[in-house]
């Protein structure tokens, strides 16, 4: 499996961070990312979610060491509290520069970071089962995951910020209901037949095939800033994935897209309070107690970091808020 996320560095120099991991022996790479302040951080592939758990953690480390140097900071969050996302500086790369000159403002407003999970599948129709089998509980991991209350300073209403900002893409939130792999790869091929600039890195859906490393890439979680949080949501979806691969083939159902959605939106502004529609889709419950279902032990499912962020805001200001960021990235 690979983990990759991003964090955020509170000046516009990723560039010289990116630069000076060159060749220092991480675990994985340190990688640019649409707004100049931010930094991707991709693990290499690992034969378990405990070992890219580890390997992130030092690629943290490597980073936040490195940014030091240069007298910057390095938070990991779903968004940054303060930062205006129209008037960051845009990293000074083709494929950013025409993915601007496409979407435009919907471009610029995506100051947000998340945590994508790669999970290795031993075929293309072994991927498709899982996308399909996994799908229903996303709106649960986002629930778990949100870290991102605040936008421009202001409180959003909203503790994933990060997934409203992430609908505004074209060919976001849940995939078409495809019967097969093979209709999936029909959708990507026509965009591409139509010149309609798109391969299947540019689809920004929850969660999709990656035929390059032959994994399922599951994108729906806010960026963790503890890594404990991180190696939990890691673990649970590898699990996930197990388990519903185990499982008969669920029946094609495209009318679920429509629970998808709600559960998406509700999850985004409620976290774990939230009441979502089941995966099995017959009853609803709250989120925390699906959450709970869904990992068990292995991670807290009683709070999120979003609740955090706002009680530390609202007690002691959103400077206070960065600092925490900043202060629990490693913890």
């Amino acid at each position: 499996m690979v983990l990759d996320g991003d964090s955020l560095l509170l000046a516009p120099r990723a560039d010289e961070v990116i630069a000076a991991a060159a060749g220092a022996g991480l675990p994985g790479t340190l990688k640019s990312e649409l707004f100049a302040s931010a930094l991707e951080l991709t693990t290499d592939i690992c034969e378990s979610a405990e070992e890219a758990a580890e390997a992130l953690a030092e690629l943290r480390r490597g980073a936040v060491a490195l940014a030091e140097e240069r007298g910057l900071k390095v938070a990991a969050a779903g968004s940054h509290p303060v930062s205006r996302p129209e008037e960051q500086e845009i990293a000074d790369e083709e494929r950013y520069a025409e993915f601007v000159a496409y979407a435009g403002v919907s471009a610029r407003r995506q100051g947000v970071s998340g945590l994508h999970v790669h999970v290795g599948m031993p075929s293309s129709d072994a991927c498709f089962r899982a996308l399909e089998g996994v799908l229903p509980w996303l709106p649960v991991v986002l629930a778990v995951s949100a870290n991102s209350p605040y936008l421009a300073g202001e409180e959003t209403g909203m503790l994933s910020n990060r997934a409203e900002v992430l609908a505004q893409l074209p060919r976001s939130g849940a995939p078409p209901a495809f019967r097969s792999y093979e209709d999936w790869e029909e959708f990507v091929e026509l965009f591409a037949r139509l010149d309609m600039g798109a391969d299947y890195t540019r689809f920004w859906w929850d969660i999709r095939p990656h035929p390059r490393l032959g994994t399922l890439e599951i994108r729906m979680p806010d960026q963790p800033t503890a890594l404990e949080r991180t190696a939990g949501i890691a673990t649970v979806l590898v699990e996930l994935c197990r388990a519903v691969l185990d499982r008969r083939q669920r029946t094609w159902d495209p009318a679920a897209r429509g629970l998808y959605q709600q559960n998406r939106w509700a999850a985004a502004r409620f976290g774990l309070s939230a009441e979502l529609f089941h995966p099995d889709g017959k009853h609803t419950a709250k989120a925390g107690e699906l959450a709970a279902e869904l990992a068990g032990e292995r991670m807290d499912t009683s709070t999120t970091e979003a609740a955090r962020q706002l009680e530390v805001g609202r007690s002691r200001g959103l400077e206070a808020v960065c600092a925490d960021l900043v202060e629990r990235t490693l913890g």
